[in-house]
Parts: structure tokens; sequence; C-alpha cells
């Protein structure tokens, strides 16, 4: 009885062993080339669209492996790449103008194991191909962004506590404020204090100036957002593309990494991450002559702006809404037969702007388009990056009646520019703006490669243990093959339920975790021979090695776990990767090493009498 488990732990270890086999069985059938097609709006696709979607499919001439349609998006899988890339390019032509057409590579999961909810694991962008971007925030931008709010809210707040004042001006990374009267000064500090805590506000002694500027730790603070809102815009973006897996990841106090697994279509990537584009509504000022802001004299309380011919124009400089109060945006064609982005604000801009129509009936309204864009210029034999602010305006149109949560643009060149404006509005602004400054490429071949050699170690590996360990243990070194052989069966089985993202450095924590595996079976084999020479029966000396050794592999595999969570808390992309397969693995070890084993032990020996033992 001592080496016999109880029926529990027998039908335990098989359901484990069964869902290990069920859920790494999707990871044998590879990859389909497929396009991806969803909604370029916040409606989803109707069951007619995506019968046309396949009529056009079958048009094109690219032979279909299959056709799927679900929650609102289309998946059509090709046999090849070149298949896949002709009926891309023809459906971008005939259904891009409400359509998102993406490339990608569907898991190949045949129907009855996806019933299960069986997926194969995610591989890196060193294993499938992508792109590789590193971008860094222009914190400067962020900084004078945020000093340009605080010099309008304060302006504001001076006028609605009615105190007047000689002039509010921007100097150095500075306000100053220019007062009439030392109660007058008193009484501003007095609104800063309560109303503007984060700011520093500096004065002379028997001077009416202020100077008001932002606190060190308000800086760290617009820099830590500036970071962060970036990182979850870019991620819509990149939801927005179609794009499985993406690795999203902040480096260092100003930069982002964007690896983009699988994607072909990098210029399009390229295009959408690294635009800064937004838009803003202000009212033309048609009380002041153009002619005067041209040669440098502009009205106060307008600006100097010119239309895309070069037209000049005059702008009221209170902006109605911006960018970040749009909750939504698709693109399509208006009543003229141009392009135009239908726009939806959220509440507090849907106020405004419905404020600002009652009240300017027949006036005119413009829209300003700013974006943001970086030039690399060789300056002194140095490449320098030059970045410039753009603004013009698209479209100047007459106030006819009020509206104000949903209203179109227009303006736009054609319907890729209203495509890419109404993505890059959808996702969200940036807070500042970005600048690619690395971008890497890897090709599907090389992915292959390092798949083939990952693979190929991880197989030498295994081989190698499994002879050593059947040479020297003989039929218990055949029972921990085969518990090792469960164990990658179950790791591979784990990675594919956590949907987790496999990279060389993971291929790597897998095969340390192949040698690994066999050093709990090695300690408990050597305490069962010491049994056996003391003269203890085959029996006991199998049941004294599983029990005496336990403690040992515990405290040796704990060990170990422990650094591989300090390598995961600690570290990022690839040594995370490692940490986690490791982690993963001893674990699986420590199951198939103590209770897997043990299992095929009680089996062979625990049911009938032994003179001597194989090992």
């Amino acid at each position: 009885m001592q080496n016999r488990f109880p029926f529990w732990k027998n039908l335990l270890i098989l359901i484990v062993l069964i869902v290990g086999v069920l859920y790494a069985l999707p990871n044998l059938f590879g990859n389909d080339p497929s396009v991806q097609l969803s909604s370029s709006t916040t409606t989803k696709f109707e069951q007619i669209k995506a019968d046309e979607i396949e009529a056009s499919i079958k048009k094109s001439g690219a032979p279909l492996k299959s056709f799927e349609f679900a929650d609102g998006k289309v998946l059509a899988r090709f046999n090849n790449t070149d298949d896949q890339l002709k009926a891309a390019d023809f459906l971008r032509e005939t259904k891009g103008r409400d359509t998102t057409v993406a490339l990608n590579l569907a898991p190949a999961t045949p129907g009855w194991l996806r019933s299960f909810g069986a997926s194969p694991m995610y591989l890196g962008l060193d294993l499938r191909g992508g792109v590789h971007f590193l971008l860094e925030v222009d914190m400067d931008a962020a900084i004078k962004q945020a000093e340009d709010r605080y010099y309008n809210d304060i302006r504001s707040a001076l006028r609605a506590k009615k105190i007047r004042y000689q002039s509010v001006t921007k100097d150095s990374g500075r306000i100053k404020i220019k007062l009439k009267t030392e109660e007058d000064t008193a009484a501003v500090i007095n609104i800063l204090d309560n109303d503007f805590r984060e700011l520093n506000v500096v004065s002379t002694e028997g001077s009416s100036e202020l100077f008001v500027s932002l606190s060190e730790n308000e800086q760290k603070e617009i820099k830590k957002f500036a970071l962060a809102q970036n990182m979850t815009t870019l991620r819509n973006r990149v939801n927005e593309i179609g794009v499985a897996e993406p690795v999203i990841q902040q480096q260092g106090d100003n930069r982002i990494v964007v690896q983009l697994p699988g994607v072909q279509d990098t210029t399009r990537a390229k295009e959408i991450l690294g635009t800064t584009a937004t838009l803003e509504y202000r009212l033309a000022d048609v009380e002041h002559d153009v002619q005067k802001a041209v040669n440098g004299r502009a009205p106060v309380g307008s600006r100097l702006f010119y239309e895309k011919n070069g037209q000049p124009i005059l702008l009221k400089r209170r902006v109605i809404v911006t960018g970040d109060q749009i909750v939504d945006a698709s693109s399509g064609i208006d009543q003229n037969g141009s392009a135009a982005v239908f726009i939806t604000l959220n509440g507090i801009g849907a106020k405004k702007m419905g404020k600002m129509t009652q009240k300017n009936i027949g006036k005119p309204m413009a829209v300003v388009f700013i974006e943001y864009k970086t030039e690399t210029r060789t300056v002194n034999g140095k490449k320098v990056r030059h970045k410039e602010k753009v603004e013009k305006v698209i479209s100047v149109a007459t106030i006819r009646d009020t509206f104000s949560k949903r209203f179109q643009t227009t303006g736009l060149d054609n319907p890729q520019e209203a495509r890419n404006l109404a993505l890059l509005l959808r996702a969200g602004a940036l807070a500042a703006p970005v600048d690619i400054v690395e971008e890497r490429t890897v090709g599907p071949s090389l992915g292959q490669d390092n798949i083939d050699k990952g693979m190929m170690s991880v197989f030498v590996g295994f081989a190698l243990v499994l002879v050593f360990m059947a040479i020297y243990y003989k039929t218990f070194g055949i029972i921990a093959n085969v518990a090792l052989a469960f164990n990658l069966v179950i790791i591979v089985a784990v990675l594919s339920l956590l949907q987790a993202t496999l990279t060389l450095p993971g291929i790597a924590g897998i095969v340390l975790t192949v040698g690994m595996a066999v050093d709990a079976n090695v300690l408990i084999f050597e305490r069962i021979k010491e049994e056996i020479k003391i003269g203890n029966t085959p029996q006991s000396s199998i049941f004294i090695g599983y029990e005496k050794a336990f403690v040992t592999i515990f405290d040796a595999n704990i060990t170990t776990l422990l650094v591989a969570l300090v390598l995961f808390g600690f570290g990022t992309g690839p040594v995370k990767g490692f940490a986690v397969t490791l982690s993963i693995g001893i674990l699986v070890s420590l199951f198939t090493a103590i209770w897997g084993t043990r299992m095929i032990v009680n089996k062979v020996y625990g049911n009938r009498h032994v003179e001597n033992l194989s090992i």
C-alpha cells in the first residue's frame, strides 16, 4: 500500500495531461495568410456586408481557403502570401471608404479545437517577423502645451474675478503678469495660491509684476501623463489597424517601444503611429483687415492662419473645441461628393459648440488641421532632427443653424486623408508629439529561421537528456523521459491558455527547463539507490526516495522560482519572456517529477512483489 496513489490523485493527473494535450495541439497547425476587415466607423458589419466582401474577394481572382464572419468583423484566409496581397489590394480599392483592411496571420486551428477555446500561443517579433519602432516623446512640447493652457486659464480667471491687468505675456518659460496696483497684485497672488497651487509664483517687493512658472513636481507629472497618455493612444491606434498581440512598452523616461508582430504593411503602420494630428474649431474674424495681419499687425484676440491654397485668413484666438473632446469620428462622403469626417463630441464639447453656434448663426467658422512633422537635416556635417508644427485651415463654412454633438467636417483632399484623420481622432490625440527615432523590420523568413533554430535547440537538448536518462537509470530513466515529454506539452499548453507571446528568450527558458526538469528525478532516483544499498526492500526504497527527496527538491526549485519572479518584476521585454517560461517550467516540473513519475512507478511496481529495481 506504500506505493499506491488514491483514485483522486490518479484522476487529477490524467485530467491535467488530457487538458494539456488538448490546449497544446493548436500550436501544431501553424498560421494562414489572412486579410482582416472591419468597419472604420463605430457601426459593425452586418451579414449583407460580409456577403458583399466575400463576393468581391472571389472577383479579385484570389482563391479563398476559408471565409469567416463573427462579431461584426470579416476574416478571409488564403493558401499563400501572394493570394493574400492580391486580395488585400483589390479590397482597398473597392471597399476602402468605410472599411479597414489589415494583413494578418490567422491561426489555422481546426474548428473542433476552437470550440474548446483552444488557441496557439502568440509568436513575438523575433519569431513571427514584423516591425519594431522606437518612439521618442517630445517632453518640451508637452511642457509648452501645459504652459499655454495655464496662460489661457490664468487670463480667464483674472477676467472672471474682474481684476484689471496691464498685460499677461509668456516670457522664457514663465508667465509674466503686469498689474496696475499693489492691491491687484495681492488679489492675484491669492487667486494663484487657491486655484493654481501647482505653480510657482515669484513677486518682487515694490513691483507690480508677477512671474508664474511650473513647479518641478508639476513638470514631472506632466511628463509622466504625456508618456502614459501616448502609450494609451498608440495602443488604440494599433488596435484600429488590426494587429494581434502588439508590444507597447515604456523605455526610459521619454521613449516608447512598439513592436507589431506579423505586420506586413509597414508604411501604413509608420504613418499611423508617427502622425500627431488633431483639429481645432475657431470662429473667423471678419471685422478686421487681414492684410494688416499679414504685415505683422494682427488685432488683439485674433491670429493669422493660412488656408490650403495659401490664402491668409484671420481667426479668433479662442478655440471652441479641440481634438481631445472628440469621442468618435468616421470618414465618408458629404452631399456634394467630397471627402468628409463625421464628428461626435463629448458632453463638454457639445455644450460649447451648441452655445457658440446658437450665438453666431450667419458667421463663418473655420476648421484648423494641426500636424507635427519631423525632418532630419544635415547641419555642419551632423544630422539634426527638426520639428515643425504645421497649422492649416482646411475649411471655412457659414454657420446656418445650431448644432452641438454631431456634425461633419469637409475640406479634405481625398477619401484616404479623411480615413486617416478619422482614425487618428477616433483613437485619441497624442498628449505630446512623438518622433520615430528607430525602425527595424524583421522579415518572416528570419523569423522562421529563428523558430527552426530555437526548436532544434529544444529537440537536441531533449534528445540528449532522454538518451542519458534511459542509459543511466534504465526503467526509471524511461519513466522520467515520459514525464519530461508531458512536461513540455503542459508548458506549451499553459502558454497557450495564457495567450502568452513566445520569443527567443522564451525558447531559451524552455530549453533551460528541459535540463532542470530531470534534476528532481535524479535526486529521487539517487536516494532510492542509496536506500537499496543499505538493505531496504525495493518497495520501501521507492517510498522513502520520493518522501525524503521532496524537501530538497522543493527548496531548490523555490529559490530558482524567486529569481525568475525578480527577473519578471524588474526586467523588460526579452527578460520578462525568459522569466515567464522559466517560472511556468519550474512549477510544471514539480508536478510532473513528483506526482507524474510517482504515478507511473506506482503502476509498474506498486501492485506486485519486487525483488530488484531496474535503476
